[in-house]
């Protein structure tokens, strides 16, 4: 169904290398942002009580296409179980026209798994000169961090930081969530239930799905028109059942998003010195994107994950202002404790939950 290895070579064609530098500079970026990785992990247990539960491997520093191949043997993994169901529903029929019929076959489905490697290879692209680090789940427990070296490069020159000021301030952020699945083991297994829940929820009925495709072509092109619309891509293909798997999802990852950026934003004063100017110049980065990159980052929903660092950061904040940051920290206690799509902007349904109906008003 999807040509991966075409995937990746066509995302390595359209990011392009990244910005200049030498072969020195390139090994000292790698030094210094596996040094500050190790500084940040030791600022952000300090600040959150939180620490490594498990054994985890270091930092990878890694270009471009190095991340794209890591997020392809995560997309095979999601895709295996979503490709062993289609299969099982729609087997290979024998072909009336024989083995002429089968050679037929054969190379249709060869094009179409290029046609799908291309565009899968077009949206890693996309991606691949956008990403600053990543904590990748997928490939193996407990996950392991990812630094993109050309990227976190590329914007420091843009916005006219100190750089090892905002490389510190990149690793605050993706250690938080190295932190976060290391200290509290059982997170990533849950993640994963949530994923598999989603997959285990795909209808494969074709008129069912002609329908979700129709209103979802109508959905995208409401957004292309509309620039206040939330549609994104995800729209041509979820169900009833995989919505509520969303919405799960969608809390947890506003959950991890938000706390990431309040600790780095509540470590960064004491340990990065020119802290508040490099936030102000990322936010004004992020706003003052060009029409179509707003709309390309809109249909593939990553306008909502933007979305998730100002709601989630929000809500921890407002957790950890009501019951103090071991209040807050039951809130990994176990999936019961997590919180539910309603309470993200509504912490005080959480805290009462939680901690009891006097504490949400206290």
């Amino acid at each position: 169904m999807v040509d991966w290895d075409l995937a990746v070579s066509t995302a390595a064609t359209l990011t392009g290398g990244g910005p200049r530098v030498s072969v020195t500079e390139a090994a000292d970026v790698v030094l210094e942002l596996r040094r500050l990785t190790d500084a940040a992990e030791r600022h952000v247990a300090a600040y959150t009580g939180l620490s490594a539960q498990v054994d985890h491997p270091p930092v990878q520093v890694v270009d471009r296409t190095d991340w794209v191949r890591s997020n392809v043997e995560g997309l095979q993994i999601v895709m295996d179980p979503v490709i062993e169901k289609l299969q099982s529903v729609s087997p290979p029929k024998p072909s009336p026209l024989g083995p002429m019929g089968g050679a037929v076959g054969t190379a249709v489905k060869a094009v179409g798994s290029k046609a799908t490697g291309i565009q899968v290879g077009t949206i890693l692209g996309f991606f691949s000169s956008k990403v600053l680090g990543q904590y990748e789940v997928f490939s193996g427990a407990p996950g392991r961090l990812l630094l993109v070296a050309p990227n976190v490069v590329e914007i420091e020159r843009k916005l006219g930081v100190d750089p090892t000021d905002f490389r510190l301030w990149v690793c605050l952020h993706e250690v938080t969530h190295r932190t976060q699945f290391t200290a509290v083991p059982w997170l990533r297994d849950h993640f994963l239930s949530e994923v598999n829940a989603f997959v285990d929820a795909t209808d494969l009925d074709p008129d069912a799905l002609a329908d979700r495709v129709r209103n979802g072509i109508s959905a995208l092109a409401d957004a292309v028109r509309n620039p206040e619309s939330k549609a994104s891509v995800l729209d041509l293909v979820q169900t009833p059942a995989q919505r509520a798997v969303v919405d799960r999802l969608t809390a947890l990852m506003t959950l991890v998003e938000g706390h990431a950026e309040f600790v780095m934003d509540g470590v960064g004063p004491d340990v990065v010195p020119t802290v508040e100017g490099i936030r102000a110049r990322f936010n004004a980065r992020r706003a003052a994107r060009n029409p179509f990159e707003k709309l390309v980052r809109r249909l593939l929903g990553i306008e909502v994950k933007m979305r998730q660092y100002a709601e989630g950061r929000r809500f921890v904040a407002a957790l950890v202002e009501k019951v103090g940051m071991n209040g807050f920290n039951q809130i990994w206690t176990s999936a019961e404790t997590l919180p539910l799509p309603s309470e993200i902007n509504n912490p005080d349904a959480w805290v009462a939950r939680v901690h009891g109906a006097t504490a949400a008003t206290n």
